[in-house]
């Protein structure tokens, strides 16, 4: 074995020290806001606390019901009022008109004379499956994933020619499942779309929705299983997509809420600032009806110091604390400066690849933004009344990484803040992603569902 230079290992030595001592030296700090609202705006760490020190066990059982209840986005009328037949009425229009498209093209299919993978059987699948049972959607060695599942259970769907070539690569014998939108860990999805395709024709419909069921029972339920035609693409043939996401107003216990805001916890988010912050126990979410307090801010450096004197000296009032409550009225009005445009939310997307970080591949098209106050009815038969809870709903062709969850938790922040109505749009100016708020818990986030005709604003939940 020939023998390494003693000049390359001395090099090789003090670059693995360099590379050490960066790591050690790294400092994550607060983005450097320069408006008028700078003293006002939370930092990363004060978003993050904020958004975890709520009941969020409360807003995952309400999923939870609603995907063993096999009820699909109608579910959703308990929050939005009467409403649950307008919701099935859409759902049932939604498959006829995507039949009819799928017969006619499954008939031009035959006049041409297609063969070889036109001949195999396309099934469109609109399941419903609670995130906090699962580890996000997308299959991954030792995690228990809805993909994985449904794939598992689709194996004995596979014809014989694809099966043995499983075998001859000792692979297990899975089917492939193509969805709208991935997921990740602990979202839910009361409408997701997906499709499978077999060149098996004995397959029914059926016997998907027998397979699948079996699987998770009441975790992972089959709402409707169709066949269509080879061209039916899950992602690709969807015109837009639409996320609920319920925030909890009321504030749990937080001493029992704190081994969730561990150090080891917040140095999985890069967006944290680690800067000492004011303690959880003065994060607490007032009526939005009451006047907002506030709480220490922990900018208090040299520099602020000497900025707050002379702002000050110019008779300009800067405050020393800053808020702890929000207005749901002023979220709504941020949100719904976004409708109507397409916008590049790159600032808003989060573990993106870099060549998907600038251009088309960052821009979206919002059709509807709202949120509302509501009350999330009680899971628990003994308790009387729900809790308080602000609902966004958001509807684009649509989302990025991550985004509707840095979405959330920035218009939140900013209401808090007070600024001004064109804020969201004036961050995506920013050169830095640190400029938005860390994403807000997965627990409240839910995929309600996935449309293939024209949009249309009455089937929203939030209106006017």
């Amino acid at each position: 074995m020939l023998g390494r230079s003693p000049v390359l290992l001395e090099a090789a030595a003090k670059e693995v020290a360099r590379i050490a001592g960066m790591e050690s030296e790294k400092v994550y700090s607060h983005y450097n806001h320069t408006d008028s609202y700078h003293l006002l705006r939370w930092t990363a760490r004060e978003s993050y606390q904020f958004m975890y020190a709520r009941p969020w066990e409360k807003v995952v059982q309400f999923y939870s019901n609603l995907v063993s209840r096999s009820t699909g986005a109608s579910g959703l009328s308990e929050l939005f009022g009467c409403k649950k037949y307008e919701m099935t009425n859409v759902m049932e229009n939604a498959d006829s008109s995507n039949e009819k498209e799928v017969t006619g093209v499954a008939s031009k299919d035959k006049e041409k004379g297609r063969g070889g993978r036109w001949n195999r059987v396309t099934f469109k699948i609109a399941l419903s499956y609670h995130g906090g049972s699962f580890d996000g959607w997308q299959k991954q060695p030792g995690l228990n994933t809805v993909q994985g599942a449904e794939e598992k259970s689709l194996g004995q769907f596979v014809d014989e020619k694809k099966a043995k070539q499983l075998k001859e690569r000792s692979l297990l014998i899975e089917g492939c499942a193509v969805v709208a939108g991935r997921t990740d860990k602990g979202v839910t999805a009361l409408q997701q779309v997906c499709s499978f395709y077999t060149w098996r024709k004995d397959v029914t419909t059926g016997d998907i929705k027998e397979a699948i069921d079996e699987v998770v029972p009441r975790k992972l339920v089959v709402l409707a299983v169709s066949k269509v035609s080879r061209e039916f693409h899950p992602n690709f043939s969807a015109k837009w997509r639409r996320y609920l996401y319920i925030f909890p107003l009321e504030e749990e216990n937080l001493k029992e809420n704190s081994d969730r805001t561990t150090p080891q916890n917040r140095s999985s988010f890069p967006d944290c600032d680690v800067k000492e912050s004011p303690s959880s126990s003065q994060l607490d979410v007032q009526s939005m009806s009451d006047r907002p307090q506030a709480m220490p801010s922990d900018n208090s450096n040299e520099e602020s110091s000497s900025l707050d004197e002379q702002e000050q000296g110019d008779g300009i009032l800067i405050p020393t604390m800053k808020p702890q409550s929000f207005s749901v009225s002023k979220v709504d009005q941020l949100l719904r400066q976004l409708e109507g445009k397409m916008l590049s939310y790159k600032m808003f997307a989060r573990d993106t690849q870099a060549s998907r970080n600038m251009g088309p591949a960052t821009e979206c098209f919002m059709f509807h933004c709202r949120a509302d106050e509501t009350t999330l009815p009680s899971t628990d038969k003994e308790s009387e009344g729900g809790i308080r809870v602000m609902c966004v709903e958001l509807v684009a062709n649509r989302f990025l990484r991550k985004m509707v969850r840095v979405l959330v938790a920035t218009a939140i922040r900013e209401a808090a803040a007070g600024v001004e109505q064109d804020a969201l749009i004036t961050l995506m100016d920013a050169t830095c992603r640190r400029a938005t708020a860390p994403p807000a818990p997965p627990d409240g986030l839910c995929l309600v569902d996935v449309g293939y005709d024209e949009f249309k604003r009455e089937r929203c939940f939030i209106l006017d």
